[in-house]
């Protein structure tokens, strides 16, 4: 059934905002892959969403950097070029860092083994070569990380970064296979563990490190 614009869904979740986070999603995961086009009939054949609330996503995915404006109406998922990797990689070795040591200073015993439970999940992702499944975890294990961290501002500047990147990865997994990644969180679960500020800013660092050096070398 069609949604309209004075629909709410879910948790009185207004119609706009849950077309907004759908779309979010299909771009943060890569499904829609670098450099395809983004129409206005596209989206909302595929979320069933009215025209109205689909205008406001890509309007609000575009003033975020996650989709690019190519003039004539004309909207794309960003294509990254060697300079646009660069740029990323060093705006998330300045935020995610210190985004983990504050994280480190915070977190609970739970909260510690939660992450090992998603990690978990992400680590039989990649032995199934299921690469959904690896996308999903490892950003949910990032993101909950972040949220302990308690800042908001640094939070929200790192989530821009990973929609921005976000489906240049899903290409680089899907033609490495999620075989050749490797899990780098085992360091940080262990300095989040011991409170360790210092080494989760390290171990983060080299996580970040390998990520972006596989999607640098792809393009």
């Amino acid at each position: 059934m069609v949604k309209t614009e004075a629909v709410t869904v879910g948790a009185g979740v207004p119609v706009h905002e849950q077309v907004y986070r759908d779309l979010r999603e299909l771009v943060l995961f890569g499904v829609l892959a670098p450099g395809e086009p983004v129409t206005i009939q596209g989206v909302v054949d595929r979320l069933g969403a009215g025209m109205t609330p689909v205008r406001e996503a890509l309007r609000r995915l575009t003033a975020e950097g996650a989709l690019e404006s190519l003039g004539n109406r004309r909207i794309v998922v960003p294509v990254l070029d060697a300079a646009a990797v660069e740029d990323l990689t060093e705006a998330r070795l300045a935020i995610e860092p210190r985004l983990a040591a504050r994280a480190a200073e915070r977190v609970t015993a739970q909260a510690v083994a939660d992450l090992r439970k998603i990690d978990a999940r992400l680590d039989r992702g990649i032995a199934r070569g299921d690469v959904e499944t690896y996308l999903r975890e490892n950003h949910a294990f990032h993101a909950a990380l972040n949220s302990w961290a308690a800042a908001p501002i640094l939070t929200s500047l790192t989530e821009s970064l990973w929609l921005r990147f976000g489906p240049s990865l899903r290409v680089v997994c899907g033609q490495e296979g999620t075989r050749a990644l490797r899990d780098l969180h085992k360091e940080l679960l262990e300095a989040l563990h011991d409170g360790d500020a210092e080494a989760a800013s390290s171990a983060i660092s080299g996580d970040v490190r390998q990520g972006m050096e596989m999607i640098a070398a792809a393009v």
